[in-house]
């Protein structure tokens, strides 16, 4: 499968159309001919190729986080720092096939015409104390440890690593952020980059029923996106805390319990070769091995204990 997400020149003379894009996707990868390389203004349209070139006249080339058929769309995600969360939504119109490329700035999110509930779902806080940030990390202030590395990171706000990868990450947002980023559409390219991570959460400094005490925006719009944006990607949850403290504190221990299960499976990535590999002797191998060294045994019966000690003992 193609690593990379490529564009190039589309060779068709007097096309409308004047490149060509591969999406990292199946086994050829998925080939469409785009009006531009990037939608950085509007929507761009995209059509089928019939396949992609054998020397491609190429414009660029980016590694790819990662790409992922949801239903009707294709969920891009580059490595690079900007433009690089993007979605391919496949439609019909007039009865024919349509691609149209769009990102998070280009695309509205849609606010369908329903009810508001008449009951505000209460959100249970946790039970443990508070706590205060260390060193622009969450976690109790009674920690003591160094301050961590200040960098980029490819995904949420925080995040912890384990030989050099990110392990998991959080996303933070209050919930003037949260509502802002789902009614904007940021929201699905914003998860869509997390859940290409091991392991990701976002979390929301305040009450799930403070959604219905929204004045701005209707609230059942936000209730339908949070419900969308779960089903669509339910590796990563969307957690409501009461407060920014008892939201700092879930983020610490999230981040801890991740770390401490990644530590987990990589012991057992380290110990499982020579366990699963390791083979008992058979009685044969231990009493050839035994001639060899000078000790009498028999050709048939119970091997001597010392024997097979002194056996086990050279390995």
């Amino acid at each position: 499968m193609p690593d990379d997400f490529l564009i190039a020149h589309n060779p068709e003379d007097g096309s409308r159309l004047p490149y060509l894009l591969r999406i990292p996707l199946g086994p050829d990868g998925v080939v469409l001919k785009a009006k531009e390389t990037w939608p950085r203004t509007g929507k761009v349209y995209c059509h089928r190729a019939t396949g992609w070139p054998s020397e491609p006249d190429l414009v660029e080339r980016v590694p790819t986080r990662s790409c992922v058929r949801r239903g009707a769309s294709i969920d891009l995600v580059l490595d690079r720092g900007r433009e690089n969360r993007s979605q391919f939504v496949l439609t019909r119109a007039r009865g024919r096939e349509a691609v149209f490329w769009q990102t998070a700035r280009t695309a509205k999110q849609a606010r369908p015409a329903v009810s508001l509930p008449t009951r505000a779902a209460q959100a249970s806080p946790p039970s443990r104390s508070s706590s205060t940030a260390t060193s622009g990390m969450p976690g109790p202030s009674t920690t003591s440890r160094s301050p961590p590395a200040a960098k980029g990171l490819p995904a949420g706000d925080y995040a912890i690593e384990v030989a050099g990868r990110v392990a998991a990450s959080v996303e933070r947002k209050s919930l003037v952020d949260l509502v802002s980023t789902l009614t904007t559409g940021k929201m699905r390219y914003l998860l869509a980059d997390l859940s290409s991570l091991p392991t990701a959460a976002v979390v929301v400094e305040d009450r799930y029923s403070a959604v219905f005490k929204l004045d701005r925006v209707r609230p059942a719009v936000v209730a339908d996106a949070l419900g969308e944006c779960q089903a669509r990607f339910p590796t990563v949850p969307i957690i409501f805390c009461e407060t920014r403290a008892l939201a700092q504190e879930w983020t610490y221990r999230f981040l801890a319990a991740a770390l401490a299960h990644a530590g987990e499976e990589t012991h057992v990535e380290t110990e499982a070769t020579p366990l699963t590999s390791a083979r008992a002797a058979s009685p044969g191998e231990v009493r050839q091995w035994a001639r060899e060294h000078g000790y009498a045994v028999s050709d048939r019966g119970r091997i001597p204990r010392e024997i097979r000690e002194a056996f086990d003992a050279r390995r």
